[in-house]
């Protein structure tokens, strides 16, 4: 049995601001009836830029809510690109836009050659017997401190934020000692300038440039120590693979790891935390999910839709066009907002219903096809899979017990805490 949604309230689009963080943490309810009034409404809806400080306010983008306009945009990379920003609205200086973006933000060629140089060696397959033993670990230890707090958790701190962190730290060989330094810079760069999680909110982007900067530095050490002394993890991979004659530099090892804690670590990191939270919310799910295994891969993929961890990228028009009727012209923004097409019911039947049984689900959870297709994916589910199944096996007594405390950010749909306790722990 499913759960119908609720009839939204009438959406005035007049006074929609795609740049209020604040409604971006409000309920999401009120966020997906107005995209379901944009679908029907202004699909390609325009809106002014947001305004950040030491940025030139830009011209505005297009706000793209359905499922098929979306596709195509995502179809025609030589049409929009990724190059001149995919994962911020405002414009931002070359060298930036490709260090923080990595692979999302570039075109081809170079898109291509580093994409195959990171293709070769990010090979997740061999870790993927780890995963599980990391996911035991990290519940072992949730229950360890309910134990001494009265059954009290966070689903967040205790359990969705340390599964993927730790993944990808083993998978790329980041020592102990550094991984919390590692979280901390990480969910700084994703933000989205909420003032609870940066030191200055007036001056986000210095935190963001900071943030960045350590990262990186901590990744061209451990690139320089793989050079000398190899070892089997991703980083001795990224330094010694070599691609047609080519390999990547220290800047590019760098930038792709900060890509890795964005897309697999906070993604993730708020599929699972987002995902227990939906199971909350639809106890029936639940109990359907639980008892039958043979719906893990089911389960996953409509989790992924349904929670849309990253709410939306960009693209730029490089001339002058249409598509789907809606003109446009070079340089034009268009903001794919992927929540807003995992919804459409031009696509999915009954959208607005939680169904872990959904087949055919061509959700783009992991972005729509085209050259930027997430190139963790099969990681991603693996994870989302083994923690959901280790949580019915090992934790059947977690419970929500609060509301989420939503983060302040329109690019990344995050929990930053998600209070719970465990039943059987007192």
């Amino acid at each position: 049995m499913t759960v119908e949604a609720a009839s939204p309230a009438p959406v005035d689009l007049d006074a929609l601001d795609l740049s209020d963080r604040d409604w971006w943490a409000g309920p999401p309810s009120v966020r997906y009836a107005a995209f379901a009034a944009l679908r029907r409404e202004r699909p390609f809806a325009f809106f002014a830029e947001p305004e950040l400080p030491g940025i030139p306010v830009g011209p505005g983008c297009w706000a793209v809510t359905r499922y098929a306009d979306l596709d195509a945009i995502s179809s025609q990379p030589a049409l929009f690109c990724s190059g001149r920003g995919a994962v911020s609205i405002p414009d931002v200086p070359a060298d930036l836009n490709e260090f923080y973006g990595s692979l999302i933000s570039m075109d081809d060629p170079r898109h291509a050659k580093i994409r195959r140089i990171v293709s070769k060696a990010f090979t997740p397959r061999v870790l993927l017997d780890q995963v599980r033993a990391v996911v035991d670990d990290v519940l072992a230890r949730a229950r360890r401190t309910a134990e001494a707090q009265d059954g009290v958790i966070d689903v967040v701190t205790d359990i969705a934020a340390p599964i993927p962190l730790r993944v990808i730290c083993d998978m790329m060989g980041v020592p102990e000692d550094a991984r919390a330094g590692v979280l901390a810079q990480s969910t700084v760069i994703l933000s989205g300038g909420d003032p609870e999680l940066i030191e200055d909110e007036n001056d986000p982007v210095s935190a963001f440039l900071l943030a960045g900067m350590e990262l990186a530095g901590l990744m061209e050490r451990l690139a320089a120590e793989r050079l000398a002394h190899p070892q089997a993890d991703l980083t001795t991979a990224l330094v010694t693979t070599e691609v047609d004659g080519e390999r990547l530099s220290s800047q590019e090892i760098a930038s792709f790891f900060i890509l890795l804690l964005i897309a697999g670590n906070e993604t993730t990191r708020n599929a699972i935390s987002q995902g227990v939270l939906a199971l909350h919310e639809h106890p029936d799910q639940r109990a359907r999910w639980a008892a039958d295994p043979g719906l893990d891969r089911t389960a996953v993929e409509e989790l992924v839709r349904w929670t849309s961890p990253v709410t939306w990228m960009r693209r730029t028009a490089t001339r002058d066009g249409e598509v789907n009727g809606h003109r446009f012209r070079a340089g034009d923004k268009f903001l794919l907002l992927y929540a807003a097409a995992n919804r459409d019911p031009a696509v999915f039947r009954d959208p607005e219903v939680l169904d872990l049984a959904r087949d055919p689900n061509p959700h783009v959870g992991f972005g729509s096809k085209g050259p930027h297709f997430c190139l963790g994916a099969h990681l991603a589910r693996r994870e989302l899979a083994v923690t959901f199944r280790a949580l019915f096996d090992q934790l059947p007594d977690l419970e929500v017990t609060g509301e989420p405390n939503r983060l302040r950010s329109s690019f990344v749909n995050g929990v930053k805490r998600l209070p719970a306790r465990l039943g059987g722990v007192r």
